[in-house]
C-alpha cells in the first residue's frame, strides 16, 4: 500500500504528464527522494532531508547537486500548497544558475494605475500617451510578448475581423490571434488618432513613438520603468537606481495565470484546456505553460485542489 507522500507524488508525476512533459527523469529522481522520506519515517518534506538527498551523490558537479535539489523543490511547492506542513528548500541554496525571477501578477487595479498614469504622458504631440496607454493594453488583453507586439505591423491587425497576425517570433513560430471586440475597438480608435496625428506615414509600424517611427525595445523598458516608479510599483534603491519591479513581461504572465485560475474555479478540466493557452500564446510546448502554475502560489492550491477532487477515485 502507498504510502500518503508516494500517492502524492503520483499524482504530481500524473499531473506533470498530463499538461505535456514526458517528465521521466524528475519522476525517478523523486521516486528515490521519497525512499529517503520513508526511510526516515518523515510524513513531510523539509529542508534538511532535500539537501542531504540531493547532495548525496559524491564526485558531482554542484549543478547537479542543484538540479537535484531544484526537483524536489518543485514537488515540495506541490506539496506546500496541500499541506503547509512540507517546506520549500530555498532558491538559494545549492543554485546551479541564475534563477527565472518570480512574475509579477499585475491586479487590475495597478493595470487601471498604469493606464491612468499613461494618458497623461506628456509629449508634442501626445503620440507619447497615446501609444504607451494602448500598449499597456494591449499587453494585458492579449498576452502578447512585448517585443511581438511593438513588431506589430499595420498589415498584421485586422481591425475588420479582430485577428492579430504575429509573424516569426520565438523560435521562429508564427500564430494568429484572436482578440475580443473591446480590444479591436480600442485598437481602431488608436489606429484613427496615429494617422491623425502622423499624417506623413515613416514606418510601417501598427505602434508608434512621437517621431512616427517604430518603438524600440530598449526605450520602450526604460519608460515602463518610469512609469512603474511614478504608479509605486516599483521602488528606488538607496544609491538611486531602479530596484526589481513588474515587467512589461509581467503582462504576459499575468494574462496566462488568469485564464488558468478563471478555468480552475469554473471546474474545467485543465488539462484539456491548457494547449490552447499554449497555442494562443506560441508556446513550443504546452509543458511550458505549466510553469505558470508553479509559480504562483493560488494556482498551485487550485491545481491540487483539482486533482484532490477528480483522482481520489484513481487512489490505491
Amino acid at each position: 500500500m502507498m504510502s500518503a507522500i508516494r500517492d502524492s507524488l503520483a499524482q504530481y508525476v500524473a499531473a506533470r504528464r498530463a499538461l505535456g512533459t514526458t517528465f521521466y527523469e524528475p519522476a525517478l529522481a523523486l521516486n528515490h527522494f521519497v525512499d529517503l522520506l520513508e526511510l526516515e519515517d518523515a510524513k513531510f518534506v523539509t529542508t534538511d532531508l532535500a539537501v542531504r538527498w540531493a547532495m548525496a551523490p559524491m564526485l558531482v558537479e554542484r549543478a547537479t547537486w542543484g538540479r537535484r535539489l531544484s526537483q524536489v523543490r518543485g514537488f515540495a511547492r506541490w506539496l506546500s500548497a496541500i499541506d503547509s506542513r512540507n517546506e520549500v528548500p530555498p532558491t538559494r541554496l545549492l543554485s546551479a544558475r541564475r534563477r527565472r525571477n518570480p512574475p509579477h501578477i499585475y491586479t487590475v487595479e495597478e493595470i487601471n494605475r498604469l493606464m491612468s498614469h499613461a494618458v497623461q504622458l506628456r509629449s508634442r504631440t501626445g503620440m507619447r500617451a497615446l501609444t504607451y496607454s494602448t500598449l499597456i493594453g494591449l499587453l494585458a488583453a492579449t498576452g502578447l510578448r512585448p517585443g511581438e507586439a511593438i513588431g506589430l505591423d499595420r498589415s498584421d491587425v485586422d481591425l475588420v475581423h479582430g485577428i492579430l497576425s504575429i509573424r516569426e517570433s520565438k523560435l521562429g513560430k508564427s500564430r494568429f490571434v484572436p482578440i475580443e471586440e473591446s480590444t479591436r475597438a480600442a485598437l481602431e480608435r488608436y489606429a484613427r488618432s496615429r494617422d491623425q496625428i502622423c499624417s506623413l506615414r515613416l514606418s510601417d509600424a501598427f505602434l508608434v513613438g512621437e517621431r512616427g517611427t517604430r518603438l524600440k525595445a530598449s526605450a520602450t523598458r526604460s519608460m515602463f520603468v518610469r512609469m512603474s516608479r511614478a504608479t509605486g510599483l516599483r521602488a528606488a534603491t538607496e544609491d538611486g537606481r531602479d530596484g526589481y519591479g513588474p515587467r512589461l513581461q509581467d503582462f504576459r504572465h499575468s494574462f496566462a495565470t488568469g485564464r488558468l485560475v478563471e478555468w480552475y474555479r469554473a471546474g474545467l478540466d485543465v488539462t484539456r484546456e491548457l494547449p490552447k493557452l499554449a497555442a494562443y500564446l506560441g508556446h513550443v510546448d504546452v509543458g511550458l505553460t505549466y510553469w505558470y502554475i508553479e509559480a504562483v502560489p493560488e494556482l498551485l492550491e487550485l491545481a491540487a485542489g483539482y486533482l484532490d477532487r477528480n483522482c481520489s477515485g484513481d487512489r490505491s
